[in-house]
């Protein structure tokens, strides 16, 4: 794991970027504290900074470059199937100078072309230059575990794996104001685009080959939607298939040359990785957090009873609402575009502590996305199998929402819940999803913003990101095809990479094996929820494994203690620095009579989600106090 830079000039205009490489790689030092190294060849350089975790000699430093000295590659991410193709390579006479899967895949660039990709098992942001072509073929992993941003004029592209980089070799910063429309009613920006005009987010599994001419660019995955072609097995035979999957996926993924442990939350999936890794070593590491503030949503229970089951080196980080308080500024400090989701906290806390012990986790993460468990997904199902109810249901939304609303208290969350759910049941597949996958609608963004919003603009990106939902047949197939595309890889995905990155931390998803995915994909829906509740199958696959107890729990997200902060610590901060008055007139984007409306109602008895929403004002005011005053 590590942190890439490059510049591709077309002409000499572009070209004074180059000595900027420095500074980009410089932004990305958490992400590779080991070592670090730049290369220039004409119209490019490429930077990198590494974390070592394959080969941790400086044989496989980057940039690194074939033995002919041709091609030049830095590459971020893990590739790790690579043992069985350097052992092909030899086999045509292929030399190595290294043990690490850098070499192997830059030989096997070398050897097949542009089509290698689809062989590598991993994740992966990596660019490979020919200096005698004087190209440079840059490619993203399938499902975008790995980041990696671009920005693209006339006389040049840039990219990094983070957005600090990007800015730190001068770009232009103009705030594009369809993503910040975006950003209002998701509390991140979705699909390619960035909070920046001119900066995208590489498409996941997908290739761009440069050259001084043109730019071609091309997708080499998409997760298979082909209906016809299912599992033909029954339901037993498919537990079997996802449990022999799971093990090779794992099995994998730890692969390390430095101290490897998982994530252990209590839940369902991080569980299932545990007791297969722990299959595979003796006294393997596991890590959670607790809350002793917030036992709603401690989870440490479930986790030590799986720990003690499955003998694990069991380690809890247990947190007071104090110390989240004191770590939310370095969380607001790295993030460098706007992103909002506040369970970041205590992912960066997990991975700061975690990353005390080892240097590579493996994490539970997409097996929701793909196996059916969120809320909103068992709500899609419900209006599926019974909308006339909900219809029916949606004539007590006047007296619900009277009644009280937040994420802290059960009965607050349950009265909170059910709203969501009779808010969305009325409406057609496609405004459904965007409303359950939204903070807020976009009548009330457009009223929290000063300036009209291009809505020709904002129509093509949102149905873009809702071309797979069916109005007219309503299917959860294509809530969870769409939940991987855009709630994966631009919430999840992202949150889990920036706080692991800060604290230099390698989280590996064996959920995301392709393998994996494309079976999920041939699945019916039915082996994933029915009346009997979410994730069917993952959980019988892995039911003689786990203990019992987690098989009666309830699912619990973990909510930061935001609306007690807003009241408390952080009022002064919101008041007076952030959303303050002259302040807010002084910037000229939000409309000050709705940002004071929204501060009244942190006081208010029923607050419902307004320290969501307030979240994600103050990300975006820290970030902009950051990047423009």
């Amino acid at each position: 794991m590590c942190g890439i830079a490059g510049i591709f000039s077309f002409n000499e205009h572009g070209k004074i970027f180059h000595a900027r490489i420095r500074n980009a790689i410089d932004t990305l030092a958490l992400r590779g504290p080991d070592s670090e190294g730049i290369y220039h060849h004409n119209n490019v350089s490429l930077g990198h900074k590494r974390l070592s975790i394959i080969d941790v000699s400086d044989a496989a430093s980057q940039p690194f470059t074939d033995s002919t000295g041709r091609y030049v590659v830095v590459f971020n991410g893990e590739f790790f199937n690579y043992k069985e193709h350097r052992a092909a390579l030899q086999q045509k006479g292929y030399t190595f100078s290294s043990d690490s899967d850098t070499e192997v895949l830059l030989n096997l660039y070398i050897d097949e072309g542009q089509d290698f990709v689809s062989k590598i098992n991993g994740f992966f942001a990596f660019a490979i230059y020919d200096n005698i072509k004087e190209t440079l073929f840059v490619c993203r992993d399938r499902f975008g575990i790995k980041p990696l941003y671009l920005y693209h004029d006339e006389n040049v592209v840039l990219f990094a794996s983070e957005m600090k980089a990007l800015i730190s070799m001068g770009i232009p910063r103009v705030i594009d104001n369809v993503s910040l429309f975006c950003y209002l009613q998701l509390n991140y920006i979705p699909s390619n685009c960035s909070i920046f005009q001119n900066v995208t987010k590489m498409e996941q599994g997908s290739w761009l080959l440069m050259t001084s001419k043109s730019m071609n660019k091309q997708k080499y995955y998409t997760i298979p939607i082909n209906r016809e072609v299912s599992f033909s097995g029954n339901y037993i035979q498919a537990q079997k298939q996802l449990q022999d999957l799971l093990h090779s996926a794992v099995q994998l993924r730890m692969i390390s040359d430095v101290p490897l442990g998982t994530f252990l939350s209590g839940g369902i999936d991080s569980s299932v990785i545990t007791a297969i890794a722990a299959q595979y070593t003796s006294n393997l590491s596991t890590f959670s957090i607790g809350f002793k503030d917030e036992p709603m949503f401690d989870e440490t229970h479930y986790a030590n009873l799986v720990a003690q089951k499955l003998k694990t080196n069991h380690t809890v980080f247990s947190l007071t609402n104090d110390d989240l308080l004191e770590n939310l500024f370095n969380v607001l400090d790295y993030i460098d575009e706007p992103f909002a989701d506040s369970s970041a906290i205590a992912v960066y806390i997990l991975s700061k502590h975690t990353r005390k012990h080892v240097t590579v986790a493996l994490s539970g993460d997409g097996a929701d996305e793909m196996f059916a468990g969120y809320n909103k997904q068992q709500a899609e199902y419900m209006v599926i199998k019974n909308s006339m109810l909900l219809k029916m249901l949606s004539i007590f939304k006047p007296m619900l929402s009277l009644l009280p609303q937040s994420r802290h208290t059960p009965l607050a969350n349950k009265f909170r819940q059910i709203n969501r759910l009779i808010s969305g049941a009325t409406l057609n597949a496609k405004d459904r999803y965007w409303r359950w996958a939204s903070l807020s609608d976009e009548n009330q963004v457009q009223k929290l913003l000063l300036n009209d919003i291009n809505l020709l603009s904002y129509n093509v990106r949102k149905n873009n990101e809702l071309k797979f939902i069916n109005n007219h047949a309503p299917d959860l197939f294509d809530v969870l095809y769409t939940d991987m595309n855009l709630v994966l890889a631009n919430d999840m995905l992202t949150k889990v990479d920036l706080m692991s990155m800060a604290n230099s931390l390698e989280v590996r998803v064996p959920f995301l094996d392709y393998r994996i995915v494309d079976f999920a994909f041939q699945l019916p829906v039915s082996y994933k929820i029915d009346n009997t509740g979410r994730k069917k199958i993952l959980r019988d696959a892995f039911r003689g494994i786990l203990p019992q107890e987690l098989y009666t729990r309830k699912k619990h997200g973990f909510e930061v203690p935001l609306i007690k902060w807003f009241r408390k610590e952080l009022k002064d901060n919101i008041f007076k620095n952030w959303l303050d008055d002259d302040f807010i007139k002084e910037q000229n984007i939000f409309a000050i009579d709705e940002i004071n409306t929204l501060k009244q109602k942190i006081f208010s008895t029923n607050p419902q989600d307004v320290h969501a929403k307030i979240w994600g004002l103050i990300v975006f005011q820290y970030w902009y106090k950051k990047y423009f005053n």
